[in-house]
């Protein structure tokens, strides 16, 4: 049974960009509920709003209006360096272009987010159990044979897979999904999508995807559509504006 209380909450979100003179409304008082343990899809044209909604969610940009809410507290307005902490143990995020550091193999780019949240003297004294936990995550991702690769010795699927795997190193509560199979093929895609839903099942990851991808949304809990800046057939997140704007 789904809580009464999302896990993380968009509330009247507005997002306005600059190109030269113009001004380009991207997001339009957008409101979405997320709860923990959904496996949730955001369906959207191309150049609709959804990389700029993963970008609120996850705390990487901040919206011109409106609230970001984990488990009822706002985030989007906390000092940078607390919303720095929520985007390395909290969120989780996977791209479309992986994002690899090209100088590094397989495990060292896994490891990355392990490195950033411990200073160099925890790092020192813990990591071999964190050596233990990414080698953990690259086997359940089909990749313990390709331990010591860089990016540019991997196919595409390869560095998705490497870059899922560095996204959960750090056991975060909202996996953030941008496009994750959109330069792969077909099959290295619903490869992906079996991964996810695999991760969600048996680990209760909550997952926020977006795609524009009609056949990749049939396996996940719910399927919204971003139209016009704002999120159809979701409105009760409209209903927690009051609540997050007193927290302000």
């Amino acid at each position: 049974m789904m809580e009464a209380n999302p896990l993380v909450c968009a509330v009247n979100l507005h997002k306005t960009y600059r190109r030269n003179a113009d001004r380009v409304e991207v997001l339009r008082g957008l409101d979405l509920e997320v709860h923990e343990g959904e496996f949730i899809s955001v369906l959207g044209a191309s150049g609709s709003g959804k990389s700029t909604l993963l970008h609120l969610l996850g705390t990487l940009d901040r919206p011109d209006e409106g609230a970001i809410q984990f488990k009822g507290r706002r985030i989007d307005n906390l000092p940078s360096q607390e919303r720095d902490r929520l985007r390395n143990q909290t969120f989780g995020f996977i791209f479309q272009f992986y994002h690899l550091l090209p100088e590094l193999n397989t495990v060292e780019n896994t490891l990355l987010p392990q490195m950033i949240a411990h200073g160099a003297w925890s790092w020192w004294w813990n990591r071999g159990e964190i050596r233990k936990r990414a080698l953990e995550l690259l086997d359940r991702v089909g990749l313990s044979h390709r331990l010591k690769h860089r990016p540019r010795e991997l196919s595409g699927g390869e560095m998705q897979r490497a870059a899922i795997a560095r996204a959960l190193v750090n056991r975060p509560r909202v996996l953030l999904a941008d496009e994750p199979t959109g330069n792969l093929d077909s099959a290295n895609g619903q490869h992906i999508i079996r991964l996810l839903r695999e991760l969600n099942r048996q680990e209760g990851l909550t997952i926020v995807m977006v795609t524009h991808n009609l056949d990749l949304v049939a396996d996940t809990d719910r399927v919204v559509r971003l139209v016009e800046g704002r999120i159809e057939a979701d409105p009760n997140a409209a209903a927690a504006f009051d609540t997050a704007m007193a927290s302000k």
